[in-house]
């Protein structure tokens, strides 16, 4: 068993301690990187025909992984380079990236939740076999927390519901409008960008404590 794991399981362990004891609610915490999400079609288009996602590791969110792959992505401004793809493929490519990138890009990419790509602006992708011109899809991703059934059943939570969330250390903040995301394919673990994660000075493996 990997350090990784073995942490995942003892923050879930003191989550459902704490909360059992104290009725107070301490989720972990993953600062949440600028990536991208692909369609069959645009991995085609960037990696060539038949190419498939190779898996670089698992993500704590189920049947998630970041790939081997990584690809730039090109806006009106500028370029962001090496830029990890998210697998396994989606109906629709998506980017993610923190507002700081935006700026870089020259991209108003406005917030939403994953998924929510209609009307969002779109950008050039590069990959070592050629390019994609994505259409849509460049978001800032709204800060959410990802529980499953049994946890939002144990924790009082629903999905689509908004909570806030408080860091501590001498950087401490409270994260308002945090969309709880519950049901199959999700796992206890809230996701900020790198932007919010950075303003809160997070270090090592942080966990919030969620405010109703």
């Amino acid at each position: 068993m990997d350090k990784a794991t073995v942490q995942r399981q003892v923050q879930l362990s003191v989550a459902e301690s704490v909360f059992r004891k104290e009725g107070k609610l301490f989720v972990p915490v993953a600062a949440s990187a600028r990536h991208v999400h692909l369609c069959h079609a645009d991995v085609e288009k960037l990696f060539g025909p038949g190419y498939e996602l190779q898996k670089f590791k698992d993500l704590v969110q189920p049947g998630q992984y970041a790939c081997k792959e990584q690809v730039t992505v090109v806006g009106p401004k500028g370029k962001l380079e090496r830029v990890r793809v998210l697998g396994p493929e989606r109906k629709d490519t998506q980017v993610e990236v923190a507002v700081t990138d935006t700026f870089a890009l020259g991209i108003k990419a406005p917030i939403r939740m994953s998924g929510k790509v209609a009307g969002t602006p779109g950008c050039t992708l590069v990959g070592p076999y050629g390019s994609a011109e994505v259409s849509q899809g460049v978001i800032v991703a709204a800060r959410h927390l990802h529980v499953s059934k049994a946890q939002a059943a144990m924790f009082g939570l629903k999905d689509g519901q908004s909570v806030s969330l408080r860091s501590g250390g001498e950087r401490s903040v409270i994260f308002e409008n945090v969309i709880v995301r519950a049901g199959d394919g999700h796992d206890l673990e809230v996701h900020l960008d790198t932007d919010e994660a950075n303003a809160a000075a997070m270090a090592g493996s942080p966990m919030m404590e969620v405010i109703r």
